[in-house]
């Protein structure tokens, strides 16, 4: 059996060393949060993990894991009445911890004020690619209706084939075998608004970013088409309402959504919100939030000269 430290070093090789898609990902949210916690990888740096011992493990779980700093989720054909005294009686006995704080002070962002790039070569790569990760609004810390428009705007820019950067950088040109755009609206604090793509052999990055650019900018600028509008968001909410026919993903949305400060209404509401999403909102939040100077750009590149992994931050 090997000790927990080898355990989680072995975790971390399987997620992220030996992947270099994953190691590009962690130096982007390494540049894109200077401040917040977010930068840092959830499971530690692997020169930390290579420092802890069972002592620190043990007393990790007994600062954290406690019953007001968790949330039970049950999901299935179960009646609350009947389910609640077994609940109690399994863990209502489990001590609070009081060093818990209801409300936790967390480290804030500061105002960005200019784009960042990071570069990873890795002799594994067989597809290079761009990744543009944006700062933007979590749905715990948007105005009203800006996190479903920015939900709006990730499918609308990279959500499928009809996708506006899939077909400027895929379909149209074509200068990409992929093209993408996600938003991550679940989180205590802002988060991420990513897009990638990957070049064909011989296309620059540069072309690719151009286009990204260029996508972007005709966003802020005119109006959305009717048509698109009303094709993404009846994909958003059918997606929604498809999710309520499986429980293991109900229960994980209700679990994610309620640690990070949203309610049962919230959750329950999702669908219309998405429906009164406008044009307008959309273009608002593309001109607010998708600013250069709000991001970091990653490169995944093929390392053909040198033996070793090498990274760059500029």
């Amino acid at each position: 059996m090997l000790p927990e430290r080898d355990v989680v070093l072995e975790e971390y090789n399987m997620s992220v060393a030996n992947s270099p898609n994953a190691r590009l990902d962690e130096q982007i949210m390494a540049a894109l949060y200077l401040n917040h916690p977010y930068g840092r990888p959830i499971i530690g740096w692997r020169h930390e993990i290579e420092k802890l011992d069972r002592k620190d493990a043990l007393a990790f779980y007994r600062r954290f894991y406690a019953p007001n700093n968790a949330i039970l989720v049950i999901a299935g054909d179960v009646d609350a009445a009947e389910i609640r005294p077994l609940v109690e009686r399994n863990f209502g006995s489990i001590p609070a911890q009081p060093a818990i704080p209801a409300r936790r002070v967390r480290t804030q962002e500061p105002e960005t004020a200019a784009s960042r790039s990071v570069t990873l070569s890795d002799p594994r790569v067989e597809q290079q690619s761009v990744t543009r990760a944006y700062v933007v609004p979590s749905a715990t810390t948007a105005d009203p209706g800006e996190s479903a428009a920015i939900e709006v705007l990730a499918q609308l820019m990279g959500g499928g084939s009809n996708s506006y950067l899939y077909r400027a950088l895929v379909v149209d040109k074509p200068l990409a075998v992929s093209a993408n755009a996600s938003y991550s609206s679940i989180s205590l604090d802002p988060t991420e608004f990513a897009i990638t793509a990957s070049p064909k052999p011989g296309v620059s990055f540069a072309e690719i970013e151009q286009v990204i650019d260029s996508v972007i900018a005709d966003i802020a600028r005119n109006q959305i088409r009717a048509e698109d509008l009303a094709r993404v968001k009846t994909k958003l909410i059918a997606d929604a309402i498809y999710a309520e026919d499986n429980q293991m993903v109900l229960a994980y949305q209700y679990g994610e959504a309620l640690s990070t400060g949203l309610s049962i209404e919230d959750i329950r509401s999702r669908p219309d919100r998405i429906r009164a999403v406008t044009a307008e909102q959309v273009r608002t939040v593309a001109q607010t939030w998708l600013e250069k100077k709000r991001s970091v750009t990653g490169y995944l590149i093929k390392e053909t000269t040198a033996p070793k992994h090498e990274e760059k931050r500029s």
